[in-house]
């Protein structure tokens, strides 16, 4: 069964998404590591009374891919009643194509606003299979769609044209890769019928020259712990104030940048550190990831004092 009235119809959804800063929730564990549904409510009842355009539920930043497929329905039925309306919520839909259009069709059902289609797992793939993946989710859904494009499922200019001419529902593109030929070339031959958002780990690094190419919003995993700061540093970015901008990378950002790179996976860990490290429980992350050392997150605490 699916919802008969999403909130929000695909061009609503687009529009709504290029208004402002996407936010990307963790997602919160026990220290088994189940599902803390208490204190995942609590932190999206904290985020959702920002001024923010979007919620994507059990996205990267929160760990969708350590997720169970009904681990990943509870999720984004908790982000949907929670939320209540208040933002857009986005679910994921994962894995090969099967599992990709049973994770889009449990979204709908499941009330959300809107999917965010994510790479294949494991194998590679040319355009050809990719356009076919992605208009065979986009079929199976009345939801808006976005595609993020990265690791083994990069989406080519004309690629990308193709899926919007055939899947009126493709609202979205995400670029998680940072070719600026490539996305200079997307945004020239497909222009405003998509919304562009950056999708870098630590969007804001990147922030400010995205914008000249279309991107207009970005996702902020930031935004979890310091939201202020995260909310401030994308109106400099709209307001193209440049000073502003490389200070607040300058205080925060590069020093963040720093812990992060120390080990692969940190890109979620730190975020995950980050809202505990303000002392909102999120607990520790699922295997393959590693938790900060204690060290590190002492680090992260001092400098997040610094921005708050």
């Amino acid at each position: 069964m699916t919802n008969d009235s999403p909130r929000y119809s695909p061009t609503e959804l687009a529009a709504q998404l290029k208004t402002g800063l996407l936010s990307f929730p963790v997602t919160h564990f026990h220290a088994d590591l189940s599902f803390n549904e208490a204190g995942y409510r609590e932190h999206l009842s904290w985020l959702s009374k920002y001024d923010v355009a979007g919620l994507f539920a059990a996205g990267g930043t929160g760990e969708g891919f350590s997720l169970t497929p009904a681990e990943i329905d509870t999720v984004v039925r908790t982000a949907v009643s929670e939320v209540n309306g208040r933002v857009p919520v986005i679910a994921p839909a994962t894995g090969g194509t099967a599992a990709a259009v049973a994770g889009a069709q449990a979204a709908e059902a499941a009330g959300a606003d809107g999917v965010l289609l994510f790479p294949p797992y494991l194998t590679e793939a040319g355009q050809r299979g990719l356009i076919e993946h992605v208009s065979a989710v986009c079929r199976s859904t009345s939801l808006g769609v976005t595609v993020y494009s990265r690791a083994n499922a990069i989406l080519d200019d004309v690629t990308v044209a193709e899926l919007a001419d055939r899947n009126p529902n493709l609202v979205c593109l995400k670029d998680g890769v940072g070719n600026v030929e490539q996305m200079t070339r997307t945004y020239a031959l497909v222009g405003e019928r998509l919304t562009y958002v950056g999708g870098l780990p630590t969007a804001e690094t990147f922030a400010l020259p995205l914008l000249q190419l279309g991107y207009s919003t970005y996702s902020s995993a930031i935004f979890n712990f310091v939201p202020e700061f995260a909310l401030g540093f994308y109106a400099d970015v709209i307001a193209q104030d440049r000073d502003s901008v490389y200070r607040k990378l300058r205080e925060f950002v590069l020093p963040y940048l720093d812990i992060r790179d120390r080990t692969k996976g940190y890109a979620v860990s730190i975020v995950k550190a980050g809202v505990n490290a303000i002392g909102r429980g999120a607990g520790p992350v699922r295997p393959p990831l590693q938790d900060l050392s204690s060290e590190e997150l002492a680090e992260l605490t001092e400098l997040i004092k610094k921005v708050k």
